[in-house]
Parts: C-alpha cells; sequence; structure tokens
C-alpha cells in the first residue's frame, strides 16, 4: 500500500514541476474599479497580458524581438472566471503557469491572489504563434523553443 501511495504522489509531484511559472505583484488602480469599488472585469485582460510579458522577459524574450523576428502572437481564446472581488489599492499577486511544451499554440493559465492569498480570479489564455509575412500558424520560434524547454524535460 505504501509503494502505491509513493507512485501516486511522485506522479502528482512531477505534473508540477514540469511546467514554467512567473508570478508578478501590481496594485489595483482606480481607474480600473467601477462604481461598486470592484476591479471592472474589462480591465483583467490588461493585467493578464501584463502577467505574460513579464513571463517571457524573464526567460530572456520579449514580444517586441519576437514580431521583430517575423512571429506575432495572436491571442485566440480567453476564458475569466471571477470567484472574489478585487478592489482599489488591493495588491494582487498575478501567477502565470505554462503547463504544456507549446508548438504551434500556447496555452497561458492564470490566478489572481488577493492581499490574504486568496484565489480570486482564474483565467486561461490560448495564443498561436503566427509567422507576420503569411498571416499564417507556424511553429515555435527555435530561441523561445530553447529558452522554455528546460522547464519541461
Amino acid at each position: 500500500m505504501l509503494c502505491i501511495l509513493c507512485l501516486r504522489l511522485n506522479k502528482f509531484a512531477y505534473q508540477f514541476t514540469n511546467m514554467f511559472t512567473h508570478q508578478i505583484k501590481f496594485r489595483v488602480l482606480y481607474s480600473d474599479t467601477d462604481k461598486m469599488g470592484y476591479m471592472y472585469y474589462g480591465q483583467y485582460a490588461k493585467y493578464l497580458e501584463m502577467g505574460r510579458v513579464e513571463a517571457l522577459r524573464s526567460l530572456g524574450l520579449s514580444y517586441k524581438s519576437m514580431e521583430d523576428s517575423g512571429v506575432m502572437m495572436p491571442v485566440l481564446d480567453l476564458k475569466l472566471k471571477y470567484i472574489k472581488p478585487l478592489f482599489y489599492d488591493d495588491e494582487v499577486t498575478l501567477v502565470t503557469k505554462i503547463h504544456k511544451m507549446p508548438g504551434t499554440r500556447i496555452y497561458f493559465e492564470y490566478e489572481l491572489l488577493n492581499p490574504k492569498g486568496q484565489v480570486a480570479t482564474v483565467a486561461e489564455t490560448t495564443l498561436v504563434f503566427v509567422d507576420c509575412s503569411t498571416g499564417k500558424p507556424c511553429l515555435i520560434p527555435d530561441n523561445f523553443k530553447s529558452k522554455i524547454e528546460t522547464y519541461f524535460s
């Protein structure tokens, strides 16, 4: 019985060590709140983009350099689930995760934690690598792949 439990725990641990994770903190701006004092739902996409951009920057990558080299990454899909409200001046922790090695698409998952460390919002985005000259999907650029593949080996 103990060996079966160990195998299950090792499999569980493997699932969560085989990913890329990055986190940043930000404060909810007054201009990002609605009349109820909540962070307005339309502002979340902006913060998710900030999480993605800073996660990639931590790997030594940037949207600008990718676009300059001929590859863009438009958002294909955005999904949000609001669990608890965020308020003006809350210090929010934004955790950005990539659970799967990218191919032609890259899948990001996010958690926004309130000042108490509680999950306030969960989100997912799917972006597609697109060749700027053809406008068609392409494989992950080699320099991007070399910087992220170590998290998935």
